[in-house]
């Protein structure tokens, strides 16, 4: 599953496809890593997670967003109809969509094989909860639109709660930490060879 961020929002349904389509349609991709990508789209002024994106912290909603619980039945319908492989669901999703990945993990820590937060933040209370999932979290250091201290308090988190995440923080990179990060050489090996155990 990607969550893709704010400026993706709204009807048109081939625009969340821009920064994700890429890392899974090329030949090579599809020959190593067949799979279904799941792309949902959150509509116009709405969020993943009902949350101030540019807050130094925020609370772990106790309800899910409209968009969220939206996402959460297609993907539970998503199963019924397709033949996935539930021990190696992943998710992913960058600003916003890192927002999203954080609070879907959390809300379901018991559906995701693995998971790639990028430039989003988190409610690092929620860390004891997914510290047994494999996460790949990346932000920009120069950040000014989601701050990197969002990411690395994550991640000390995870870290105290036991869990062993890794973290990539490009030092040069502003909001768009997703171009490098999509493009990591290991990315797409280290998702697919992630299984629930």
């Amino acid at each position: 599953m990607f969550l893709h961020g704010a400026g993706e929002r709204g009807t048109e349904n081939e625009i969340p496809l821009t920064h994700i389509a890429p890392l899974f349609t090329s030949p090579e991709a599809r020959q190593r890593y067949p799979c279904f990508v799941l792309v949902p789209q959150c509509p116009k002024n709405w969020r993943w997670v009902e949350v101030d994106w540019g807050a130094e912290r925020h609370d772990f909603p106790p309800q899910a967003s409209h968009a969220m619980t939206l996402t959460l039945a297609l993907l539970d319908s998503l199963h019924k109809e397709l033949a996935t492989d539930k021990q190696r669901w992943y998710v992913t999703g960058l600003s916003m969509g890192g927002y999203g990945t954080w609070d879907i993990l959390a809300r379901q820590p018991n559906t995701f094989a693995a998971a790639a937060p990028i430039c989003g933040g988190a409610d690092e209370k929620t860390a004891p909860l997914i510290k047994h999932i494999p996460i790949w979290n990346f932000h920009g250091a120069l950040d000014g639109v989601v701050k990197p201290s969002r990411s690395r308090k994550m991640i000390q988190a995870l870290q105290a709660a036991g869990g062993q995440p890794r973290y990539t923080e490009y030092p040069d990179v502003q909001h768009g930490s997703w171009k490098p990060a999509y493009a990591e050489p290991e990315f797409l090996h280290w998702l697919f060879a992630q299984r629930k155990k």
